[in-house]
């Protein structure tokens, strides 16, 4: 019964969202960059890594640099063959000989790398969906014995549907991950209106559920994965955060012709920005020091603008990442008084 009722919800609010996905909502296909994989030559390789919890390999493009790293989240139209950071960005490029390693894992369609409460009907079948788990255990591990990577003291990185997830997994991990960053993220999606905007667009972005991913809207799985209600975790983990979200005005940075991609970018980013501007109202609020944000008055929820900002915080992800660990304390002068017994 409690389901049947859910999906009455579900169809009385989609007819109450109709306007927005008039507006150009379900055109959640990021605006690309034409040909903009790296240049030939970089040391980039294509591993296939095992995991148990999803029951087959995850393709991983991985370039090395160092024993710490950043994760880079792909969007909600992740494709099967290649990362949309490589497809759409020169990001291997940009960080080549820069001290850090890049990972990007291929897949994960409508995900928002999360472990789903039940496997992940959609438009092609059925799948395991356990990326949580895949992304901050098995991956971590497989690394750290085949490609000598640090599984602790990294980044990530995520955009438009794995701007929560990059947050989310810092505030919930945060001995791996201390530089977390959301680009046109949405930071407060078990709020208001966001859980059925996001079933809508994972419906139309292959045809998956929800209620397979978090259950109904209210669900723990829904609190646990929304960057607003866990801002305190992640301003006790002193997480260094990126936060960056458009208002939907173009600028030179938006060069496609093609009209209803553009309107959608616009009108998305627009409605976007809200919850960003919330999360950093309760990010300071309950004392948060350690974050940038960056709202300018133009920008569209487009490739153009997330390789812009990554270019912009790799000064300080590197800095931040590649920092040597603070001395150990010096020892007691002589004749100092032996630290108190535990429990004197």
């Amino acid at each position: 019964m409690a389901l049947f009722g859910h999906r009455v919800r579900r169809v009385g609010a989609r007819l109450a969202v109709v306007v927005l996905l008039a507006a150009g909502l379900t055109t959640l296909t990021p605006v690309t960059q034409a040909d903009a994989f790296s240049r030939d030559g970089l040391p980039i390789e294509q591993l296939d890594v095992p995991s148990a919890a999803m029951g087959r390999t995850i393709r991983v493009e991985f370039q090395g640099g160092g024993p710490h790293s950043v994760l880079l989240l792909d969007g909600l139209r992740a494709q099967d063959d290649f990362n949309g950071w490589d497809i759409n960005t020169a990001a291997f490029e940009w960080f080549h000989q820069s001290g850090i390693s890049v990972i990007m894992p291929v897949g994960g369609q409508s995900s928002f790398y999360s472990d789903w409460y039940r496997p992940a009907k959609n438009n092609a079948g059925t799948v395991t969906y356990k990326w949580e788990t895949f992304l901050t255990r098995e991956l971590p591990t497989w690394l750290a014995a085949n490609k000598g990577q640090d599984p602790f003291g990294n980044a990530v990185v995520g955009l438009s549907m794995s701007g929560s997830s990059a947050l989310t997994m810092a505030a919930w991990y945060p001995r791996q991950y201390k530089f977390a960053a959301s680009l046109s993220g949405y930071l407060a999606p078990s709020r208001g209106l966001w859980p059925t905007m996001i079933d809508i667009a994972m419906q139309d972005a292959g045809g998956f559920d929800s209620l397979d991913m978090w259950g109904s809207p209210g669900s723990g799985a829904w609190q646990r994965n929304d960057p607003t209600v866990n801002v305190n975790r992640l301003v006790a983990n002193r997480t260094a955060l990126w936060i960056y979200c458009g208002n939907g005005v173009t600028s030179d940075l938006d060069t496609s012709r093609d009209f209803a991609a553009n309107f959608g970018a616009q009108y998305l980013e627009n409605i976007t920005v809200s919850t960003n501007k919330e999360f950093q109202q309760k990010y300071l609020a309950a004392g948060g020091r350690n974050a940038v944000f960056n709202f300018p008055p133009n920008g569209t929820h487009s490739w153009g603008y997330w390789g812009a900002q990554l270019q912009a915080m790799k000064a300080d992800m590197v800095r931040i990442l590649t920092a040597p660990p603070p001395p150990p304390p010096p020892p007691p002068p002589p004749g100092a008084p032996p630290p108190p017994a535990a429990g004197g």
